[in-house]
């Protein structure tokens, strides 16, 4: 294997392939965190936009617009529902959210029979995939230029979207609020915010980036729907959350870290390294980024344990 500039063209092009629904599911946990909700649902809410997705494609003749409709009003659907058992019924979110997960596992699996009479796997000539778009500086940078290609409009609206949640976070009235919601719920109620609202609304919107996210899946790199093509997105989405501090830039660099574990994962089944183990480098990879970051929470808290001890004395 020879690591010339068009194989390494190819790894980073693929990485940014990758890395648009991990950050984009994400962001959608960020939100969610900073209104003080846990939101494990990511990964059911791509299965089942991912799905619509497909089937409007099918049936419209091959519409991108309604497709991408569909898939992102479905999940946000299932994510209003998520919101409802948590925030009116008081679920608890991971079970709720698991619950999402296995469901839209089983309904994707049952619909595809009754829409596509087929199990596991559908793919059609009809379907109409996202357009890729060619980077306009091809023509004078070329080599460069390939790095880009494959990437469709969703992929650059997601690194779009990571500068526009921090501006609406960090500085506007609005995202002050949703943040003071997550550190302090009740504060926030003293001062008149409509705490339950905020959350609601949060939460049902944030499934409009994991729509975007199962688009991403089911009509970006293939156009095609197959069983669990979530394939654990949504459990490294939330990785990615924690890792970031739920803050958009720091989703962004955490999601690239992934994106580029398993771009390096897919490119070494090239090698005579067997399946199981390049198979495996996405997850190895969420395991000891989990460990890492326990690590260091606790050496943190430590600390902070320690300069308190010395201040009272």
């Amino acid at each position: 294997m020879i690591f010339n500039f068009e194989y390494i063209s190819a790894i980073i092009s693929s990485t940014l392939r990758m890395v648009s629904p991990i950050l984009l599911c994400s962001l959608a946990a960020a939100l969610c965190s900073k209104t003080g909700v846990f939101n494990i649902a990511m990964e059911g809410c791509m299965m089942i936009s991912a799905f619509f997705a497909i089937v409007v494609n099918y049936f419209s003749g091959g519409s991108i617009i309604l497709s991408v409709l569909a898939a992102v009003a479905s999940s946000m659907v299932v994510s209003a529902l998520l919101a409802f058992f948590i925030i009116k019924l008081k679920a608890s979110p991971v079970v709720v959210g698991m619950s999402i997960n296995t469901a839209s596992s089983a309904v994707t699996t049952f619909f595809m029979y009754i829409f596509f009479k087929t199990k596991g796997l559908f793919q059609h000539p009809d379907l109409v995939g996202l357009k890729k778009i060619t980077p306009f500086f091809a023509e004078a940078f070329p080599e460069l230029a390939q790095m880009f290609f494959g990437l469709t409009f969703i992929d650059y609206l997601s690194w779009i979207l990571v500068i526009v949640i921090y501006i609406f976070l960090y500085k506007t009235v609005l995202g002050y609020r949703l943040r003071a919601i997550g550190i302090n719920q009740e504060a926030a109620k003293s001062l008149g915010t409509p705490v339950e609202k905020y959350q609601f609304i949060t939460m049902t919107l944030s499934g409009v980036l994991c729509g975007l996210a199962g688009v991403l899946l089911s009509m970006g790199s293939v156009t095609l729907f197959i069983q669990n093509i979530a394939s654990g997105k949504g459990y490294i989405a939330m990785t990615a959350n924690n890792l970031g501090k739920s803050h958009p830039i720091g989703v962004f660099l955490a999601s690239l870290f992934f994106g580029v574990s398993q771009s390096v994962g897919s490119f070494l089944q090239q090698t005579q390294l067997k399946g199981q183990i390049t198979a495996s480098i996405p997850y190895v990879a969420t395991i000891l980024a989990t460990i890492f970051e326990s690590i260091r929470y606790k050496r943190l808290k430590e600390k902070r344990i320690k300069e308190s001890m010395k201040l009272g004395n």
